[in-house]
């Protein structure tokens, strides 16, 4: 489950939806053809305008910080663990590039050296402008729209990413986890090791969420996948708390794709009377009926939307925050009085994040089998009821 998870994530992160900061160009009302002598002689104009952009030495503006945020939140073809102000100098390692252009192109991101180089594979050119990939030629030609953004072809890109790296490693963790719970199962009836620290969090899963939610007759079918869910976001979200600078649950193509095994989980275990509830209401007019069933198969689909957006939005919040309370000490200039302040309000932060990477796997495993729930459970109507007039089902959701 855990790499059936990270393969579908895989697929939807195949090109980024975020750009990086950059210098934006002056576009002309037409498209037009920018080589690297047109850049070199725009960069130059921008900053005779006044508007040169900085490169090494400390981040100490407003915008350098907003770019700085901006990059730690985006995915990246490489692994940065830190740089080096004066040199300007990274640290770290290169991800593998994978690109389908007529056949599979593989090749390690270092070709393109922060975005400064082309790369040329096979007789196929490559440019990354802003994170993305596109196809160009051996002057390294690049098109913008009237609006800046690149028109050259783009592969199809399913590289491995930072994020893409993470889940993976998650996954890896997850499968070795759970494995070593089995085995220890195996020897008798209490685990050993690292299994009695994930037994009390299993038994709370099924005990406070899985049972309560879906029923005690139906939960064991589902108990893989809310578990999946709940350790994979909640690993991932403190993964996300290091200094290495991985965000995967605050990227939205990641929390799409575990809203929508939420969403396909929940449509396809749905009973008859599930759907009945949705295109013809028990009790209600039939003038009413024709009305609501729209609104409640609309229903459908804002439920999971809710799911992703919770997820995406709280964990994104809890980095731009804890970001710009450590860019205080840089935009302020006055360490004496600003690293203080800006080191105890980070390390506040800090601690309720923590709290919050549980709580958002919490929520997120809680509403989706409350989701589940609701799609399987038994419906008591007419002739159904006890003599009290209330539905003792086991499965009845409270």
């Amino acid at each position: 489950m855990p790499a059936f998870v990270s393969l579908f994530s895989i697929v939807a992160l195949a090109n980024p939806v975020s750009d990086s900061t950059h210098v934006a160009v002056k576009p002309v009302h037409e498209t037009h053809a920018i080589t690297h002598d047109t850049v070199t002689h725009a960069e130059e104009a921008h900053v005779e305008a006044g508007h040169e952009e900085k490169h090494g030495g400390p981040v100490n503006e407003k915008d350098e910080v907003q770019a700085y945020i901006e990059h730690h939140l985006q995915d990246s073809h490489d692994f940065y663990f830190f740089a080096d102000g004066e040199s300007g100098k990274h640290y770290g390692f290169s991800l593998p590039v994978i690109l389908w252009d007529n056949g599979i192109q593989f090749f390690s991101s270092s070709k393109f050296h922060n975005e400064k180089e082309l790369a040329e594979v096979n007789g196929n050119f490559y440019k990354m402008v802003h994170g993305k990939i596109y196809k160009s030629d051996a002057q390294g030609t690049v098109t913008y729209d009237a609006h800046h953004h690149p028109t050259n072809v783009k592969p199809l890109d399913f590289s491995i990413t930072k994020n893409v790296l993470s889940m993976l490693l998650v996954s890896a963790l997850l499968l070795f986890m759970f494995t070593s719970l089995a085995k220890s199962y195996k020897r008798g009836p209490i685990p050993t090791g690292f299994g009695r620290i994930l037994e009390p969090l299993i038994i709370f899963i099924r005990d406070e969420v899985a049972i309560p939610n879906i029923g005690e007759t139906k939960y064991r079918k589902y108990m893989g996948f809310l578990l999946t869910v709940f350790f994979f976001i909640w690993l991932l979200n403190l993964l996300g708390m290091t200094p290495i600078g991985i965000n995967v649950t605050g990227n939205i193509a990641v929390t799409v794709c575990l809203a929508l095994f939420t969403y396909i989980i929940t449509q396809f275990s749905a009973n008859k009377d599930y759907w009945g509830h949705i295109f013809w209401m028990p009790g209600v007019p039939v003038p009413m009926k024709i009305i609501l069933a729209p609104i409640e198969l609309l229903g459908t689909l804002t439920k999971p939307f809710a799911l992703l957006i919770r997820l995406f939005a709280n964990i994104t919040a809890g980095h731009v925050v804890i970001m710009s309370l450590i860019a205080m000490i840089f935009v302020g200039k006055n360490l004496a009085a600003d690293m203080p302040i800006s080191i105890g309000l980070t390390l506040f932060i800090s601690v309720i994040e923590l709290l919050v990477a549980f709580l958002q796997a919490f929520i997120f495993t809680m509403l989706s089998s409350l989701f589940i729930g609701m799609a399987v459970q038994d419906h008591h109507h007419e002739g159904h009821e006890h003599h009290d007039g209330h539905d003792y089902s086991d499965n009845s959701i409270v």
